[in-house]
């Protein structure tokens, strides 16, 4: 079957599709655009010789960005860029890496992270479990700055049925924030180094109110990294991750850096 290539009808040439495919004011997009272009998005099409891209890097960059925010399949999005959906395809795995979160420069010691784990529903069983959302998901740690509210690292994506306290260390996030001060809820107890709330007695007693006033003032500190997560699954992709698992990481990490910009301002 051939595709049958329509007119574009979607192009970062006119801003105002800017704004709702990404999330960027125009200016930042194009200042994600020239980062794009350093890191080699401006190769052609599959490395190979004569064959280049029949869209410029602007709209392969709003086309990621737009399959990220809305979710689409391959032959919805490819006809609003007036691409067949294998080219769609081959935008997406070739550009989607080339957007991911930039490692950060060394932080102070003091500066504390808060971190935590969302499910991600994905269709990928190779990795994906069962999980408490009932769906076949998997477990995306997420670590952001305290202060600045930027995510700082991500997890590798582990099975969904496995809980935050093991993931914490199996996806490698904690070896991505050692050395800094670490909060979390109290679903990571076990890991020493992490700051969780303090637990009631085993023996039913009432904690101190200094105690209590602690965990208060935990929960409020802590409530910026859920409000991170709800925040990057604005990109609907994350809500029903449809392509191959091993993609998860690069998408969930381009998601990151569209979120670090748009909160940076």
């Amino acid at each position: 079957m051939v595709d049958h290539v329509g007119v574009q009808v979607i192009s970062a040439a006119r801003q105002e599709w800017i704004v709702p495919f990404t999330g960027l004011q125009p200016a930042q997009f194009r200042r994600l655009v020239r980062l794009v272009a350093e890191r080699g998005g401006d190769a052609i099409a599959d490395g190979r010789p004569g064959r280049p891209w029949s869209l410029d890097l602007a709209d392969r960059v709003l086309l990621v960005a737009a399959y990220w925010r809305t979710n689409l399949t391959m032959r919805q999005i490819g006809p609003l860029f007036g691409v067949s959906h294998s080219a769609a395809h081959r935008v997406i795995d070739t550009v989607g890496p080339l957007l991911a979160l930039t490692p950060g420069r060394r932080r102070r010691v003091e500066q504390i992270t808060i971190v935590d784990g969302t499910l991600i529903p994905t269709r990928d069983h190779r990795l994906a479990a069962p999980s408490k959302n009932y769906r076949y998901s998997t477990n995306l740690q997420v670590a952001i700055d305290a202060h600045t509210r930027l995510v700082v690292a991500l997890g590798d994506p582990q099975p969904g049925n496995r809980n935050d306290t093991i993931v914490y260390r199996t996806s490698g996030i904690d070896q991505k924030l050692a050395g800094r001060p670490v909060m979390a809820d109290g679903a990571y107890r076990g890991n020493p180094e992490v700051i969780i709330p303090y637990r009631k007695p085993a023996d039913g007693s009432e904690l101190p109110e200094w105690k209590t006033d602690l965990n208060k003032q935990h929960r409020t500190v802590r409530a910026q990294v859920e409000h991170a997560l709800a925040r990057m699954k604005c990109f609907k992709v994350l809500r029903d991750y449809r392509r191959a698992a091993h993609t998860l990481t690069d998408t969930a990490s381009g998601i990151a850096h569209l979120h670090n910009i748009i909160i940076a301002g």
